[in-house]
């Protein structure tokens, strides 16, 4: 208990700035719709330099897994701002991206060690709902990162998800004059973030008049079963020219199914994500694209925005991060590890 009132007394000017009171009169959070937003880029220019931490401030995240390159990338952006602001940083995940109650656990196991925000990355829109709730009212500011989504979430970071497929479908458009069947294969069902981006790829790639999605099927972010779902997929359709997969992991089990099927030449794959095994597939020839997000700089944004909310300052509920469509032509563009470099090439986009 005394954790808690010491997160709570330390947080008082992130509670006065949004009243917790008004915090429970929020609509259900769209993080993609939401009007309250601002892009990534616009942070310094509106609320100037990122305010020095006090002393001793403690920061807990939560995500999805760390068995996924993309959660253990967001975790590094964390670590590369608190290790440059001297802040105490844990970061923790469920043992896989299906264990909703382990995921809980850990969070509300966070709540009671005195932190002073929470950064919450849940599995589904629900699972970490409680913990929420029971940070709130100790006082203590979540933020939800990428991308899920808990609608009662008073600041979201991420990237707009239904964007992801767009930019999926307006490759297919732009490169596929001709159109043709193609196929999206989804994410676990029930989680914003894939039925976002696969309604942002079905919906433009449809209204484009000359193409048809001949199916649409959940593999729950494993690759094991993108690569069985996309396999009976090319068996019904043979003469399928695409697919997009709501996450790398899964588009490169759908690769497989396409190599297997023996449809290289004909059968195009995107992904999302950005992960550096969808590079390297990539720069061989077998993917076509990915999405990135850039995990890395999310997870920088997302600590400056909860360091910004402890400094009392009024930023809008939602801070868009950046993403880009990656293939062959701009591979080596956005493969920097170098961060100030990476900010430079998305600002001069």
């Amino acid at each position: 208990m005394q954790h808690i009132l010491k997160g709570a007394l330390a947080v008082s000017a992130f509670a006065l700035s949004i009243g917790f009171a008004q915090a429970q009169d929020l609509a259900p959070l769209n993080s993609d719709a939401e009007p309250d937003r601002m892009d990534w880029s616009e942070l310094d220019a509106r609320f100037g330099p990122l305010p020095a931490p006090p002393a001793g401030t403690k920061v807990g995240g939560v995500s999805k897994t760390l068995t996924n390159e993309y959660w253990r990338s967001l975790g590094e952006g964390y670590a590369n701002v608190a290790g440059k602001l001297s802040i105490e940083f844990v970061y923790q995940a469920a043992q896989s991206e299906g264990d909703q109650l382990g995921q809980l656990s850990i969070a509300e196991n966070l709540i009671s060690q005195g932190f002073n925000a929470l950064l919450f990355s849940p599995q589904t829109d629900a699972n970490l709902i409680p913990a929420m709730e029971a940070a709130t009212a100790a006082g203590i500011p979540v933020l939800n990162v990428n991308d899920a989504v808990i609608p009662s979430a008073t600041h979201y970071v991420g990237n707009v998800q239904k964007g992801n497929g767009v930019n999926v479908a307006n490759w297919f458009i732009a490169n596929r004059p001709d159109g043709g069947k193609v196929a999206a294969i989804e994410g676990q069902p029930g989680v914003y973030a894939a039925g976002q981006r696969t309604a942002g790829f079905t919906e433009t790639v449809t209204a484009a008049g000359k193409f048809e999605v001949v199916a649409s099927v959940p593999a729950n972010w494993s690759r094991e079963e993108a690569f069985n779902a996309a396999a009976t997929i090319l068996q019904q359709y043979p003469d399928l020219i695409g697919f997009y997969a709501n996450n790398d992991g899964m588009a490169l089990g759908v690769v497989e199914a396409v190599k297997a099927a023996g449809k290289q030449d004909q059968t195009v794959v995107f992904g999302t994500d950005g992960i550096s095994d969808a590079y390297a597939a990539i720069r061989a020839g077998d993917l076509t694209g990915t999405v990135d997000s850039f995990p890395v700089l999310t997870g920088e944004v997302a600590l400056e925005v909860a360091l910004r909310l402890l400094a009392g300052q009024d930023l809008p509920r939602v801070v868009a991060t950046p993403q880009a469509l990656i293939t062959k032509d701009n591979v080596e563009t956005y493969a920097t590890t170098d961060m100030a470099a990476l900010r430079a090439a998305l600002l001069a986009q």
